[in-house]
């Protein structure tokens, strides 16, 4: 059993990216998923779907890339962890990398970019940092 699943998915994507992988590959849930729709909003990958597997379901992410090879993520890190959680209220809410990079936070709404945080002004637990 896995202690911290999107942990490994980003660690997944970092790993991918630093080799530049095209796709990766991935055992699917909820949450997963809606970061990766949360990713794909934010354009830091192209598309995402998940495959059915037995025993467990897969979820494939295409990870994008700039037109001459350039990386669009280049810095991925876990900021609420299941010893540490981090919760941020809309107005304490800051921009990531002057605004260049997001955060993906859990709220009452779903899951939802800063940016989208700040306009709905809602709060929540704040999942990771991409840039």
């Amino acid at each position: 059993m896995m202690t911290d699943p999107i942990a490994d998915m980003l660690t997944r994507i970092r790993n991918a990216v630093s080799v530049e992988r095209l796709n990766v590959d991935m055992p699917i849930s909820k949450m997963k998923s809606g970061v990766a729709d949360v990713l794909k909003r934010e354009g830091f990958i192209w598309d995402w779907k998940a495959e059915e597997a037995a025993p467990v379901g897969q979820l494939h992410i295409d990870l994008k890339y700039g037109p001459s090879g350039e990386k669009v993520i280049r810095h991925v890190k876990r900021v609420s962890k299941p010893g540490c959680r981090v919760y941020r209220s809309a107005k304490d809410l800051r921009p990531v990398l002057n605004g260049l990079g997001i955060s993906i936070l859990s709220t009452s709404k779903g899951l939802m970019s800063d940016r989208e945080a700040r306009q709905a002004k809602v709060g929540g637990e704040v999942i990771c940092e991409i840039w």
